[in-house]
């Protein structure tokens, strides 16, 4: 049985906690949960409560969620462009199509395969079995930074300061369409749309979320351009340079797969790739950033484009 426990934040006030609870708990369906809560086995400010009930700021909500069984995830010895560590914590260089950490189906070739046979044991276990050391991710075909935790310790500060939007995370992307200011910024709730769950969108419901971009280089019918991450919603540069009529290049999901440049390149995925990631390291309190180098495919559309 594992326990956990959230204390509402005012952007939760008014939902329902059947819905609220499968936000915080990533990987656990709501079906589930629904079951797990008519059992008995969510309370709020220590009494029992129903899904339909609607929280409220600073409210104490505590689940008690059976282990589920999960299968073994075997330690598999995949190379690892590492960028920075050392006892507590580790970034490395993602490659493009390597998921983050298994899920149903696809339990080998991610990254957390590769991390468990570079740290052995030493991985952080709040997340548990499934995505042991991972504070957070980025798209499968998205590459560049990500930090993985050695220690709960680590883990822990780590996930405040992301909660906190306190990391500083810079992206580089190439977008469709020539874009007329130097630099911007969008700010647009991003949720999951509800005809689709799997697809983000900007809705009224979601999540602020806020981009900053700029750009680096115009083309003829492409712009070069960096984003900076204020907040850190899933998809969030995705969503938010197609709905500025953007969508980056590559991507099937919100942009156009007819592209020219995407047959040309037979390009996989959006060209979006994670660059920096700036951070306080957990034990020492120093500033620690580090760079990742644009890939080859990237670099080779740039100089074509050029």
């Amino acid at each position: 049985m594992k326990h956990f426990s959230f204390i509402c934040e005012e952007e939760m006030t008014g939902e329902r906690v059947d819905r609220l609870l499968p936000s915080l708990l990533e990987g656990v369906s709501r079906s589930y949960l629904q079951k797990v809560i008519a059992g008995g086995g969510l309370t709020v400010n220590g009494k029992q409560a129903k899904g339909s009930l609607k929280v409220k700021e600073d409210e104490v909500l505590e689940l008690e969620l059976p282990e589920a069984e999960s299968p073994d995830i075997p330690a598999e010895n995949i190379p690892l462009d590492i960028l920075y560590e050392d006892d507590d914590v580790i970034v490395v260089n993602k490659p493009k199509g390597m998921v983050v950490h298994p899920a149903a189906g696809h339990y080998t070739g991610t990254l957390v395969n590769a991390l468990m046979y570079h740290c052995g044991d030493s991985l952080s276990g709040i997340n548990g079995v499934m995505r042991p050391g991972i504070v957070h991710r980025i798209d499968m075909d998205t590459t560049g930074s990500v930090i993985a935790c050695k220690n709960d310790a680590a883990h822990i500060s780590l996930s405040g300061q992301f909660k906190e939007h306190s990391i500083n995370r810079v992206y580089k992307a190439i977008c469709l369409g020539v874009l007329g200011d130097d630099e911007g910024t969008i700010d647009a709730p991003i949720g999951r749309i509800p005809s689709d769950r799997k697809k983000m969108g900007i809705v009224s419901s979601g999540k602020r979320a806020v981009t900053h971009y700029k750009v680096i280089q115009r083309f003829k019918d492409y712009t070069y351009i960096e984003c900076r991450l204020e907040t850190g919603r899933t998809h969030q540069i995705r969503v938010h340079m197609a709905s500025v009529g953007h969508p980056i290049l590559g991507d099937k999901i919100y942009g156009k797969a007819s592209s020219p440049l995407n047959k040309r390149f037979n390009l996989e995925g959006q060209t979006l790739h994670a660059q920096v990631l700036g951070f306080k390291h957990p034990s020492t309190g120093e500033y620690i950033e580090t760079v990742a180098p644009l890939p080859e495919y990237f670099s080779h559309i740039l100089e074509v484009l050029r």
